[in-house]
């Protein structure tokens, strides 16, 4: 992936336009991933789409699950900059799964989700946000990777949450899905879209 922040936002609160100034800042390609609904798409045409003509800013559209592991692994970083009281940052959650740090505005959960200068970089302004993105590249992936894991799997609660998708999917569609997979397990989409693609992406082998 050409990418180096990869924005998976198309609407207002979520600051897709400070995204792209922050790349435009740091001299850096980025990637957005994002289904525009028909509620927003004035906003897109207005706002977003005169911005696209930068040759750093490509808009890649909506991209299903099969495609976000290697949209979020192989990039650099995860831009979320924000501009609401966020409850939970599912797709910080999902960039932690496959090591990438994100880059984040310090609203709403974010700061219960990333741990600065561990995970990622809570930041307050657009400038901050450019200047973190070459010391997301140092970051330890495998380091970003262990809290999410410990959080979501970790004691007796975790083991539980993978044996239930264990009954629900079956052990070989477990096994056989990974972050370097290209597929989907069968039923994921339909079963457990979200608890399919955080949780048993890392369940341990001895677990399931």
């Amino acid at each position: 992936m050409a990418a180096i922040s990869p924005l998976l936002v198309e609407c207002p609160e979520k600051r897709p336009d400070w995204g792209i100034e922050i790349a435009r800042r740091a001299e850096l390609p980025l990637t957005i991933a994002a289904k525009v609904d028909k509620v927003d798409r004035s906003y897109y045409k207005a706002r977003i789409k005169p911005l696209l003509r930068n040759p750093l800013i490509e808009f890649i559209g909506e991209i299903g699950d099969s495609n976000k592991a290697a949209f979020l692994g192989n990039a650099t970083a995860l831009l979320f900059p924000i501009d609401w009281p966020e409850p939970f940052g599912l797709v910080l959650i999902e960039a932690m799964a496959h090591g990438t740090p994100g880059i984040a505005f310090g609203r709403g959960s974010v700061p219960e989700i990333i741990d600065h200068g561990i995970t990622g970089f809570i930041v307050d302004s657009i400038d901050e946000a450019a200047a973190a993105i070459p010391l997301a590249k140092a970051l330890d992936r495998g380091a970003i990777r262990r809290p999410f894991r410990g959080a979501f799997l970790g004691g007796p609660y975790g083991a539980r949450l993978c044996r239930a998708i264990r009954r629900s999917l079956g052990p070989q569609a477990i096994r056989a899905w990974r972050p370097s997979r290209e597929k989907d397990p069968p039923r994921a989409a339909s079963l457990w879209r979200c608890a399919c693609y955080l949780l048993v992406n890392a369940c341990d082998p001895e677990i399931v």
